[in-house]
């Protein structure tokens, strides 16, 4: 019996990778499966309410191998499994990333307008609040072609800290 092409073998397989994936505590990112070889490749991409770590990933790798071993009927045959985590430029497609981006600067390309740069406020399941120039402006998410998040290599200002977690900005000591 030959396994299923490769992306209802990704489609069959995303359920039991999640579901082995939530009750560790950990989402399910991206999953993907590829021909290498007489082997197969699956790619899964984790991540956690705070980020992930090493530690987090091997606990993942173990808990997906776990679950595609259960499930070994459905890949039917030899496999590679990779395990990672999303890694900083990943672009930001899903109201639980945004919400993990609160407070990071983010480069946004909207639909027929030139890209820009905002903060990242509260944001719900339908859209984020910005701020963009010293202004808040709230965008759905249906409105965004494409967002990342900016590595930052100094501390964002406090001002636009307070803005967003709607705090007065503490003052200096003089």
């Amino acid at each position: 019996m030959s396994s299923p092409p490769r992306g209802e073998l990704s489609a069959q397989l995303a359920p039991v990778v999640r579901e082995a994936l939530e009750a560790a505590g950990f989402d399910l990112d991206a999953l993907d499966v590829n021909q290498a070889g007489r082997r197969r490749l699956v790619k899964v991409v984790v991540d956690g309410e705070d980020g992930i770590g090493l530690d987090e990933v091997a606990e993942a790798s173990r808990v997906v191998s776990a679950a595609l071993d259960e499930h070994d009927h459905i890949i039917n045959g030899p496999y590679t499994l990779e395990v990672t985590s999303p890694g900083v430029d990943r672009p930001l497609t899903r109201p639980r990333h945004w919400k993990r981006a609160h407070l990071r600067l983010v480069k946004i390309k909207q639909p027929d307008q030139a890209e820009w740069f905002g903060r990242v406020g509260e944001c719900d399941e339908t859209g984020v609040e910005l701020l963009h120039k010293d202004e808040l402006r709230r965008v759905e998410y249906r409105h965004i072609e494409r967002a990342v998040m900016e590595i930052e290599f100094k501390q964002p200002p406090v001002e636009e800290l307070a803005r967003l977690t709607r705090k007065a900005p503490e003052e200096e000591p003089r």
